[in-house]
């Protein structure tokens, strides 16, 4: 079975690669990712990726593989930020408080969609004007989630978390590794169909 990745994300390549997945084709999906009028963050998360595995032209011999990150602040979706000065306003809202992060996975072949979300709790510390102007300027806030990505200079702003860090990255690697499995891809590090 080949593996498409639909999404551009760098992060969830590298991820996918890091336990020995290499997708065969990266295709991402292009879809409206607006929120509909009082949508939850969960739901969102998970239809989000459901929407773009279904976008994703599937040929026969194929699996899609699409997920989508997401940052919750209470109710309130912090999606990827438009400009420095939301990212400036996500990282104030996040400051000393815990957020969640929910990544929707959705794994599709010819036959068959399996979507689901995965959640993790994460405490940003009190966060000082100096911090908030220093990792604006560093510019890692840009197409990341909350305005944050944790495998980079914000793993300094997190001092606790429960659940998935890949997840928050971008992919629930345990979580997502089992699905494929389940849909019946085989690694390419064991070579045989689970």
């Amino acid at each position: 079975m080949r593996l498409i990745l639909a999404s551009a994300s760098p992060r969830r390549l590298e991820l996918l690669e890091s336990i020995g997945i290499v997708p065969d084709e990266v295709r991402p999906a292009d879809i409206d990712e607006t929120p509909t009028a009082g949508e939850k963050p969960r739901p969102y998360a998970k239809r989000m990726a459901y929407e773009k595995a279904l976008a994703t032209e599937v040929r026969p011999g194929e699996i899609i593989l699409a997920a989508d990150t997401v940052v919750a602040a209470g109710s309130r979706i912090l999606g990827k930020p438009n400009d420095a000065a939301e990212a400036e306003r996500f990282l104030r809202l996040l400051s000393g408080r815990r957020h969640r992060v929910i990544t929707g996975v959705s794994v599709r072949s010819a036959d068959v969609q399996r979507t689901r979300e995965v959640e993790t709790l994460v405490k940003m510390k009190r966060l000082s004007e100096a911090e908030i102007t220093g990792y604006i300027a560093s510019g890692e806030w840009r197409g990341k989630a909350g305005g944050y990505g944790i495998q980079g200079r914000a793993a300094a702003l997190v001092p606790w978390l429960q659940g998935s860090w890949s997840a928050v990255v971008g992919l629930p690697l345990a979580e997502t590794a089992g699905m494929l499995q389940g849909i019946g891809y085989a690694r390419s590090d064991t070579g045989a169909v689970a």
